[in-house]
């Protein structure tokens, strides 16, 4: 680990955070210590993307008026505004075709893993999230200031859970059921 780098420790075992983690839809008022803020956030920021293109910007708000214009653009989803802090995950276009077939939007693989790092250290912070993907593009970009080659791919409330969030979850398919050897069957 690089000496000062934001990320100091690693609170809790990776794969209880995997096993753990839960969308949260209902927030304690606590705010967020700066220092828990700042890993989660380098987490994101080392995220890997193709060619290293770091194709990404991070709107965080704290304004209550602002998280509740936001949720409301977010198609009316309030729990959002609830977070002490939301976070505004922005993609570049970016001049790369994935797969052959992606095109200027191939940033929201890059931008989703990023959102996955800071998703996945928020968990192991104690911290509770939800990706949300429901929002009117157009209108959050207007709202926030967004540049034309920006397209907003998340919304992430974040805050301590109101509630016991973090359980596992038996409702996810076998493991039998989602991989195939050798080629698609």
């Amino acid at each position: 680990m690089a000496k000062g780098s934001a990320i100091e420790r690693w609170p809790m075992d990776f794969y209880e955070v995997i096993r753990t983690r839960r969308s949260v839809r209902s927030f304690k008022p606590d705010p967020i210590p700066d220092a828990v803020i700042k890993r989660v956030l380098e987490a994101a920021r080392i995220a890997p993307s193709g060619s290293n293109r770091q194709p990404w910007k991070f709107i965080l708000i704290r304004d209550e008026r602002a998280k509740k214009e936001v949720a409301k653009l977010c198609h009316g989803q309030s729990f959002v505004a609830e977070a002490p802090l939301v976070i505004v995950a922005c993609g570049r276009r970016i001049d790369f075709n994935r797969g052959d077939y992606m095109g200027d939007m191939s940033m929201l693989v890059d931008v989703s893993i990023a959102v996955d790092h800071l998703v996945l250290a928020a968990r192991a912070e104690g911290l509770g999230t939800c990706w949300i993907g429901a929002f009117d593009n157009s209108a959050l970009k207007g709202f926030l200031g967004i540049p034309e080659e920006y397209n907003v791919v998340a919304v992430i409330p974040i805050g301590y859970p109101a509630y016991d969030a973090f359980r596992e979850t038996s409702d996810r398919k076998p493991l039998e059921e989602i991989i195939c050897h050798e080629k698609f069957q």
